[in-house]
Parts: C-alpha cells; sequence; structure tokens
C-alpha cells in the first residue's frame, strides 16, 4: 500500500521539526550551563547578591547568553529552510525564521509541503522562551538570596547532590 501524498507531506516536516528541536533544546542547554556554573562560583565566592552592579553584570550575562542561543537556534531553523528549498537566500530564511520562532509568524510565503514547519517552529521558539525566562529567573532568585539571607535547604540539599556527583558519588536523596 502506498502511502498518500498527505501523510508524508505531514510527517516529513514533522520529522526535521522534531530534530530541529532537539538540536534547539542542545543549542539553549549549551548556552545555560555555563552561565549556571558562573552564578554558582561567583555565589560560593561571596561576590554574587553582594554588590548591585556585578548583580546586573551577571543578570545582563545571562541574558545575552540567552538571546545569543536564540540566535543561533534561529539560524539553524534558516537554514534548514534554506536546505529544503523553502528559501533561496540565507538572509531572507532567517528573516521569515525569526518571524515564525518569535510567533510573529508568516507561513503565507513557504511552499505548501513545508508550510507545517513554520508552526513548529513557532512552538519550539515559546517553549524555548520559555527555557531562557526560567533561567534568568532562577538566577535573579538565587542572587536575592543571596542578599537577603541564607538559601532555603532544598538550595542546600542540592549544592551537596551537585558536589557529591562531581565526585563521582551516588545521589540517595530526592
Amino acid at each position: 500500500m502506498e502511502p498518500s501524498p498527505d501523510r508524508v507531506a505531514i510527517l516529513l516536516p514533522l520529522g526535521v521539526a522534531v530534530a530541529i528541536t532537539f538540536c534547539t533544546v542542545i543549542i539553549q542547554a549549551l548556552a545555560m550551563m555555563p552561565m549556571v556554573y558562573f552564578v554558582r562560583y561567583e555565589l560560593r565566592l561571596g561576590r554574587a547578591g553582594v554588590r548591585f552592579w556585578r548583580d546586573i553584570a551577571i543578570v545582563t550575562g545571562a541574558t545575552l547568553a540567552a538571546l545569543a542561543a536564540h540566535l543561533v537556534a534561529i539560524v539553524t531553523w534558516a537554514m534548514v529552510f534554506s536546505l529544503c528549498g523553502v528559501f533561496s537566500q540565507l538572509a531572507e530564511a532567517v528573516y521569515h525564521s525569526g518571524l515564525n520562532y518569535s510567533t510573529l509568524g508568516d507561513s503565507a510565503v513557504i511552499s505548501p509541503s513545508w508550510r507545517l514547519l513554520a508552526p513548529l517552529e513557532g512552538a519550539n521558539g515559546m517553549l524555548m522562551f520559555g527555557v531562557s525566562t526560567a533561567m534568568l529567573f532562577a538566577i535573579v532568585q538565587r542572587l536575592i538570596h543571596a542578599r537577603l539571607g541564607e538559601p532555603s535547604s532544598w538550595t542546600d540539599k542540592f549544592n551537596k547532590d551537585v558536589d557529591q556527583a562531581k565526585d563521582g558519588q551516588t545521589i540517595t536523596t530526592i
């Protein structure tokens, strides 16, 4: 039994979108992890949460790292659009990818066979913006805790578990 053209037109873009979404999660993680370790390092040294301008610099750095990750994700989606033959020029693909990723959207210029990529890129962008927002919120929360008082017992347990994991020990707490 031959697959129907509608089924192929849905499965191929869906498969491509899932693969690119996986790539954008990795891109976001690669941008976030150094920032998390940097904030943790600054907290351990007692430099974070002490001076206002130092905290502003930390939050600004985290914001710029998140923005850079989003730009890399947009360009990654644009390269996929170019490889699929949707756009002939990369600049045009980046522009439309930016529209889709930020959920402004403009799928009217995309060929019908690849049109499903536009809303899937928008969904991916929303998820990645949510991840960035969560990271920034967590950093600001840690800076406020450092400035106003002792970290919670959960934070102490988390730091202990991370230290154990670095030493190669099995983590038994939940």
